[in-house]
């Protein structure tokens, strides 16, 4: 990946994301979301105080707050546990404090390892006649993709290598902010994903260089990027304006891969007939009218 003037591709600072981690997260919290007072306008500070979440969490001030300086080195996971459920903390952001706080507990395969897609994982893709379907692994990369998924997302085989990139393609692609009407979510969404990995891989050196880019590029990613939610990919609705069929309403499911956790198998149908399953019957029967992929899975 080339690096940008301005974009850093030096490590990311685990202690700093998790002071940052906390600090966002304390601050979501109301007073009257815990059952404490609230006395308005004498609160100096968004959300609750330092003081206020130790109580809840069971542990002495000094110590919550040494660890909310980034200082995570002798907790417990028993103390962890009990400061996600003060903060009500989400599975995925539970995990990623854990990642943050004890990352050896977590070691996951190194980070600079090329991520490859099993020849039967692209057959399966292949199999998959009529719905969109692609693999994406960390960074948000796009790894291979079916026919129809480059028919419905655009033709990700005529991209570079480095730009076959779910952020990239959000952020720096006008023609993404077209297709996807809730683009707003998907830029949340992706954003959340990238924070997931650098809690996993803050020594990641592509993943920190893919962020320094976006930074200096994007705005909105800035913005994203500083709120550090975190989110793990599931299901749900996404609404979309295809340049040749028009609004189409897919729902997907994503598919965590056994042989390697950080790659999902991400697939698309729509309602039974809808208009939505009309045209992507359409997009099908169009072939290579639709898309220049052809018809067999492609890997980044």
């Amino acid at each position: 990946m080339d690096e940008m003037p301005g974009a850093s591709s030096a490590p990311l600072d685990r202690r700093a994301e998790l002071s940052e981690f906390l600090r966002t997260r304390r601050a979501k919290l109301k007073p009257e979301d815990v059952g404490l007072p609230d006395f308005g306008r004498h609160r100096r500070v968004p959300g609750l105080r330092r003081e206020e979440l130790a109580q809840l969490a069971g542990v002495s001030v000094a110590y919550y707050t040494r660890l909310e300086q980034g200082n995570g080195r002798n907790v417990s996971a028993e103390v962890l546990d009990s400061i996600a459920r003060a903060l009500r903390l989400t599975d995925a952001e539970h995990a990623h404090l854990t990642h943050l706080a004890k990352p050896k507990q977590l070691k996951k395969k190194p980070a600079a390892r090329t991520q490859q897609v099993r020849g039967a994982l692209c057959q399966l893709l292949d199999s998959l006649d009529g719905l969109p379907a692609y693999i994406s692994g960390r960074r948000c990369d796009i790894l291979a993709w079916n026919r129809m998924a480059a028919a419905v997302f655009g033709d990700f085989g005529e991209l570079p290598p480095q730009d076959r990139n779910w952020a990239r393609l959000v952020f720096l692609k006008p023609e993404y902010r077209d297709l996807y009407l809730d683009w707003d979510q998907k830029a949340s969404d992706v954003v959340s994903y990238l924070r997931m990995d650098a809690g996993c891989h803050p020594d990641d050196s592509r993943l920190s260089a893919l962020v320094g880019e976006l930074s200096v590029k994007s705005e909105e990613f800035r913005r994203l990027w500083a709120r550090h939610d975190v989110k793990e990919k599931n299901h749900g609705v996404k609404h979309l304006r295809h340049p040749l069929v028009g609004e189409v309403f897919l729902s997907y499911e994503s598919f965590n891969l056994p042989d390697d956790c950080e790659q999902y198998l991400v697939t698309f149908h729509a309602e039974p007939d809808s208009p939505s399953a009309d045209a992507l019957r359409l997009l099908a029967s169009w072939g290579t009218d639709a898309t220049r992929a052809g018809s067999s899975a492609r890997q980044a």
